[in-house]
């Protein structure tokens, strides 16, 4: 083994181990078959697609590959309650965690994914994203639930039906109940839980602490995450907050509350919007919720001189004005890590 060209390194567990992405490297140099190339055809119907239509459509694919998996879970755990092999709180948050990850990996190089009305709102007051694209993102991301609703109630439905079938059965009337089957869509508060402000209360924390996260994860200058690591932290805030909270009932996303909860009303009727006067908490306070957690950010921890060292901003007066700011604050002096070096070279190159 010493003796073979490959770089190989030896780890304190004393075993020879050979690096993944040299073992990626050698896969790929031993291909046969070499890949087909681009046709001009293609690339002139590629452009010829429509950009809003590319965008509308990887946003309501994108909510959709969220959605989905947690609607899911959330119905093999609903009718299979006495079976714990079907699942629990644990495995539907893993399923919205990871749907949200593949949601960004798969669609959001398309659209930017957004996958969120509230966060699509924050990106058009924060970073500049066109207001006049806000309207049709909103529609494609509720468009989107909605699909994965009707799939999920389709691929389910014997189940679902059995499973209605005996809560009437038992004397059951309305469906729209937290445990029902309209609860496997969108969610309800609890039969004794009449307190609107209470709920109210953990629907905008919840929703706060994933806008917070959020909005460091894409934050440029934030050196403890990589974009191959972002789709998973994100998803995993979500998953941390239905573990935590999803037994008293919250929402996290406008669109994937209403677009489900449109679903549920085809199905079982008004009861879905009008159960304890509940549904407007859930499919609202997720926009002021996040708007303020995105400001808070911005106005308490965002470092713009950070986010243009990195490259990822520029000075509104280009490097003039950056050099002039930096010489009349004194910034350059007062700092010797190596983050002041770099916006000392951004501002005098």
């Amino acid at each position: 083994m010493a003796s073979s060209s490959s770089h190989m390194e030896r780890l304190r567990t004393n075993d020879l181990e050979l690096g993944a992405t040299e073992a990626v490297q050698q896969h790929f140099a031993r291909r046969i078959v070499a890949p087909k190339p681009v046709s001009q055809r293609k690339l002139d119907f590629e452009r010829a697609r429509p950009r809003w239509l590319r965008e509308c459509m990887a946003e309501a694919t994108g909510v959709f590959f969220y959605v989905f998996p947690g609607i899911a879970a959330t119905a093999a755990f609903t009718v299979n309650k006495e079976d714990a092999a079907f699942g629990s709180i644990f495995s539907i948050g893993f399923a919205f965690s990871f749907g949200i990850a593949f949601a960004i990996i798969t669609c959001g190089p398309t659209s930017g994914g957004h996958f969120n009305p509230a966060i699509t709102l924050c990106f058009a007051i924060w970073q500049g994203f066109p207001w006049k694209k806000v309207p049709y993102y909103i529609f494609s991301q509720i468009f989107g639930a909605f699909i994965a609703g009707l799939l999920m109630m389709g691929m389910y439905h014997e189940q679902i039906s059995a499973y209605t079938e005996g809560l009437r059965a038992a004397g059951h009337t309305n469906m729209a109940f937290n445990g029902g089957p309209a609860s496997i869509l969108c969610s309800f508060p609890g039969e004794t839980q009449h307190n609107l402000g209470y709920l109210f209360l953990i629907e905008f924390f919840v929703d706060s602490y994933i806008g917070i996260i959020i909005w460091a994860v894409l934050d440029p200058a934030n050196p403890f995450i990589s974009p191959s690591g972002a789709p998973f932290v994100i998803g995993l805030a979500y998953g941390t907050m239905v573990w935590g909270y999803a037994p008293i009932t919250i929402s996290t996303n406008l669109a994937r509350d209403l677009g489900t909860r449109i679903v549920a009303a085809i199905f079982y009727g008004g009861e879905a919007f009008s159960y304890h006067n509940y549904s407007w908490i859930s499919i609202l306070v997720n926009v002021p919720a996040t708007i303020f957690a995105t400001a808070y950010y911005e106005f308490l921890m965002r470092d713009s001189l950070q986010k243009i060292g990195k490259g990822a901003a520029m000075h509104e007066g280009g490097e003039e004005g950056l050099a002039l700011h930096l010489t009349k604050s004194g910034i350059a002096m007062e700092r010797g890590s190596t983050n002041a070096t770099k916006i000392e070279d951004v501002a005098l190159v």
